[in-house]
């Protein structure tokens, strides 16, 4: 009993693994999607979301603290070159400009006033005639002093002659007490002319200091010249600056374009340096990506790229890179990952420029998207990027059909982008290459391909 249950069982394995073998034999493989290998152009790009941009903008700030009118320009209305944008109220500038004026013209006077010395002049000359005169009055008096003395000397000779007569009886008493009295005038008389003397000379002596007095006087007026010289020459600098506010209390549009942003509407006070507007010329509008570090390498100055977006519409525009910036920078990515870029500048052809400008009313700041092209192959055997599948050890290699069995292929990649690769070894133009292999897909299974077009 126990020997025929195992002879049964022994038989239904048996069945079943040639069940197994005739199925798999017989079988068309497991479906899949294959692609033939093909020789076509390939352009590898670099593909980025980026921003419009102007390389330059101009801003119209306030030169000096003032009040400014009202702005009656707004956002996106276009401006010519000289145009007036903005002013100072011009009543405030007109009294500044008087004001500085009428400084100048006040120092000018001063200094014509300062160099007529006429009346010092006519003073020196009077000081020098009452210095003469002085010294005549000095001169009379020392002659009054002179002939005081002879007179008292004369008084004194007369008395003692006289004291002696009337001794004799030859003169009177009345002869006597005359000649006393003259002595004693004269002595008094004398005395006076002394003092009428000794005032004279002192008088001459501070009138000798007049004429030097007057002529230092002339000379500090020459003095106070310099400073007033100065004065003006300050005076006459601030005029200047007074007349450079004016003309700059216009301020005007540096270039033909458009008004980017007014920050200032209403008439008010406004300091230094305060913006009001930003003017911006749109023809030079450019666009600006932030390229990562690992791909920014395989870019150079002058490739073509391709400007596409919902902002660009159909068809999209053509440009090429002008500039790569030599430092990175860090950017936090959407997901949170830390990234290390570079900023691309890509310049407008200019007429796809002048197609947005015009059709798309395109901006600054809108996002659009970049493809900049880095390599191009004409005649390259390309596969289909969905074919590429890394090893375990970092190789690309690709299922290749062969005979119905999926075959692992190492190849290697030249150019390569989102769709498309290059193999420059491990394939032949025709071959089948399984199109986003299942990672369950092993190497010697059978295959049923369905090619498709790609």
């Amino acid at each position: 009993m126990n020997s025929k249950i195992w002879i049964v069982i022994f038989a239904i394995v048996i069945c079943l693994l040639l069940a197994a073998i005739f199925s798999g034999w017989f079988s068309r493989g497991v479906p899949v999607e294959a692609a033939a290998v093909k020789r076509g152009a390939i352009r590898e790009f670099i593909d980025e979301q980026a921003k419009t941009r102007l390389p330059e903008t101009y801003l119209i700030t306030m030169p000096f603290q003032g009040r400014i009118e009202a702005i009656t320009l707004t956002e996106g209305m276009e401006v010519k070159e000289g145009q007036v944008v903005a002013q100072i109220v011009p009543r405030d500038l007109e009294l500044a400009v008087q004001e500085a004026t009428a400084a100048v013209q006040r120092l000018e006077a001063s200094i014509k006033e300062n160099a007529d010395v006429n009346v010092e002049e006519s003073a020196f000359r009077q000081a020098q005639q009452f210095v003469r005169s002085t010294a005549a009055t000095v001169q009379a008096a020392f002659e009054r002093l002179r002939a005081g003395k002879a007179k008292l000397d004369y008084s004194v000779r007369d008395l003692s002659r006289i004291q002696q007569l009337s001794t004799t009886g030859a003169r009177t008493q009345d002869d006597l007490e005359r000649a006393v009295l003259q002595k004693v005038q004269s002595e008094v008389d004398y005395q006076q002319d002394q003092l009428v003397h000794a005032a004279m000379v002192a008088m001459a002596a501070a009138t000798d200091l007049l004429p030097t007095m007057v002529r230092q006087y002339i000379g500090r007026k020459g003095l106070t010249e310099g400073v007033l010289e100065k004065q003006k020459a300050e005076a006459e600098a601030r005029l200047q600056q007074v007349l450079q506010d004016q003309q700059r209390g216009t301020m005007r549009s540096p270039v033909d374009g458009v008004v980017l942003s007014r920050y200032i509407s209403n008439e008010r006070f406004l300091s230094a340096g305060t913006s009001m507007l930003e003017i911006g010329h749109l023809e030079d509008m450019e666009v600006e990506a932030d390229v990562l570090t690992l791909d920014v390498v395989a870019a150079k100055i002058g490739d073509q790229v391709e400007i596409y977006g919902p902002a660009i519409g159909k068809p999209s525009a053509r440009g090429a890179v002008t500039r790569i910036f030599p430092a990175g920078f860090t950017k936090i990515s959407s997901l949170g990952v830390e990234q290390q870029r570079v900023k691309v500048i890509i310049r407008f052809e200019e007429q796809d420029l002048a197609r947005l400008l015009t059709q798309r009313g395109l901006g600054v700041g809108y996002r659009v998207r970049v493809r900049i092209f880095t390599g191009e192959n004409p005649q390259a055997l390309i596969v289909p990027r969905s074919a590429l599948f890394r090893s375990a050890n970092g190789n690309w290699q690709v299922y290749a059909v062969r005979n119905n069995v999926a075959r692992i292929q190492a190849v290697e990649v030249g150019l390569m982008n989102d769709e498309q690769a290059e193999i420059e070894k491990g394939l032949q133009e025709g071959d089948l290459v399984i199109l986003a292999p299942e990672s369950s897909l092993a190497d010697g299974a059978r295959v049923s391909a369905n090619a498709v077009e790609k």
